[in-house]
């Protein structure tokens, strides 16, 4: 099994790029493993695609003008992906991809109301902000992506991996028990109330939110490239949508706002395909991996 921390161990066939081929470096590289991100070369502003098991995961996924894609993997990915692109008349890239061992967590002892909304208002508050989630990824600026790599965004241990499955088990005011089941999708770093939060990449701001219903206080940060942060449950947002950011520069701190059980960071980090209009495809990849990317091979 491969743990979070492996890089990348490429087992690719060359690929070949259209009539420049013979003068065209055609490696992937990144972090082929589940919740991993690959860089791939392919001929300036065509698009790739990614297939498994003969069936298509993703098509149009935009190459730079500098010549790279920059594809996420799903946490739960086929082992086995082959890449290709517009411009490849011959071997296409496949790449073994290594497995997760991601664990099942319970947590007890919790307010039915920070599981689920269960009260009308509730559900309006939490209808409002998955709205302007929506707006939000819906919405892509140009960047580097990971091409300059990723910082930690706050300074603080590991207080919970990507991955896990999370068994949420909660009592409410009349006794009653509630249950409700999910995957950890984010990377969870242990500070206190009002720790400084910083971009772990350059990006622009697209929604800054002091209160959504499950996550508190929000900000979401695109990197560019399909890539964008989501930093939840803090005390204070200070970068506002519209505003870039530099890698290291503050954008809020951290809290225990919203869906916790206790004053932590919780960095999530959602790859989306900017050439394809259908946003349930897009899905999250583990920020811890990215801390340890290389982005150049």
């Amino acid at each position: 099994m491969w743990g979070r921390g492996h890089i990348l161990a490429l087992i690719l066939a060359p690929l070949s790029i259209g009539q420049a081929a013979a003068d065209t470096d055609s490696r992937c590289w990144g972090q082929a493993v589940q919740g991993g991100l690959l860089f791939c070369k392919a001929a300036p502003d065509s698009v790739v695609s990614v297939i498994a098991d003969n069936q298509i995961l993703q098509t149009g996924i935009p190459v730079s003008a500098g010549g790279v894609a920059t594809i996420g993997i799903k946490r739960n990915s086929p082992l086995e992906l082959t890449i290709t692109s517009t411009d490849i008349d011959s071997v296409p890239a496949v790449i073994t991809i290594g497995e997760r061992d991601d664990p099942v967590r319970y947590l007890s002892g919790l307010d039915c109301d920070k599981i689920d909304a269960r009260t009308d208002a509730q559900k309006a508050h939490a209808g409002r902000s998955w709205v302007k989630k929506t707006n939000a990824f819906s919405q892509f600026e140009q960047g580097d992506g990971a091409r300059n790599g990723f910082r930690r965004p706050a300074d603080g241990p590991e207080s919970s991996p990507f991955g896990p499955v999370r068994q949420y088990i909660g009592t409410g005011p009349n006794g009653e028990t509630c249950e409700s089941q999910s995957v950890h999708r984010g990377y969870d770093i242990a500070v206190g109330v009002g720790t400084p939060v910083t971009a772990p990449a350059a990006g622009i701001i697209t929604l800054g939110d002091p209160d959504l219903y499950y996550e508190g206080g929000t900000v979401f940060l695109d990197h560019g490239a399909g890539l964008i942060s989501v930093f939840m449950h803090l005390d204070e947002v200070i970068a506002s949508p519209g505003d870039y950011v530099e890698a290291g520069q503050l954008i809020a701190r951290s809290g225990n706002t919203g869906r916790t059980t206790g004053p932590h960071l919780h960095w999530a980090v959602k790859w989306r395909n900017a050439g394809s209009s259908d946003r349930g495809g897009d899905f999250y990849i583990d920020p811890a991996l990215l801390l340890s990317l290389d982005p150049n091979g």
